[in-house]
């Protein structure tokens, strides 16, 4: 009975193993499984992922070709438009479609801000014929803004201190630039929509903060002092829309 006893004790404590190892087991294939589930789910996810991520490439690709060539198209118009004309100004139109007029002595007096009697005639005959191109239907809905900058040299009397000299400068230079604005948008002509005009113009003094430098490396104090018409366009503002999508 005692040997029977242990016999039944032995093939308890197997049956309990038994059924130890069978939970054991089972566990551990539901906890395979949810590997493979979660792994198949990261798979998904990461496709999904880079699916959107190329998305978002082919996107930003296309704005950057459509910008590149949005901006060599206007930079050729600006020039036949202007070419003619760019040398009696005092002024030149570079790569990145910003008309320059750099004679300063053409300008304003030293020191002034008030638009000079030739300036003005120039930008009766400039501004005009730039917005027109600027509003064709080439450009119209691609332009967020139309800056006109003032720039001026380091340059103020030596008794001034290199704090005021900045402040001095930034004043003239936004001055002038709003000079610029106020004359150009009071002039009368036919290819000027104001009401479209008061949404994009914009008029920012700059001081000395984009000097022109002369090969030595040493400003030069004279074609710094200028007054410049920028474009700016929405191709930034797309982008931008484009990253918040994937937040």
């Amino acid at each position: 009975m005692k040997v029977n006893n242990e016999w039944m004790n032995i093939s308890d404590l197997m049956s309990g193993l038994m059924m130890i190892f069978l939970f054991i087991a089972i566990a551990f294939m539901l906890e395979t499984q949810t590997e493979q589930e979660e792994m198949r789910e990261s798979k998904v996810r990461a496709e999904e992922l880079a699916a959107k991520l190329k998305k978002t490439q082919d996107s930003i690709k296309e704005i950057a070709v459509t910008y590149r060539t949005s901006q060599q198209s206007l930079n050729l118009d600006l020039t036949n438009e202007f070419q003619k004309d760019l040398k009696s100004w005092g002024a030149e139109i570079t790569k990145d479609n910003i008309v320059r007029f750099h004679s300063p002595d053409v300008l304003f007096e030293i020191g002034s801000s008030k638009v000079s009697a030739r300036f003005q005639e120039i930008l009766r005959d400039f501004f005009p014929r730039y917005i027109a191109v600027l509003t064709s239907e080439k450009y119209i809905n691609e332009i967020d803004e139309i800056r006109v900058e003032g720039h001026t040299s380091n340059d103020w009397n030596n008794r001034t201190s290199d704090h005021a000299i900045y402040l001095n400068n930034m004043k003239l230079s936004q001055n002038r630039a709003n000079s610029v604005l106020t004359y150009c948008y009071g002039i009368q002509h036919t290819n000027i929509d104001r009401k479209w005009l008061e949404k994009k113009f914009r008029a920012n003094g700059m001081s000395f903060s984009k000097l022109i430098y002369q090969k030595n490396g040493q400003p030069d104090a004279i074609k710094s002092r200028r007054v410049e018409f920028k474009v700016l366009t929405n191709a930034q503002e797309k982008i931008y829309r484009i990253v918040e999508q994937l937040e």
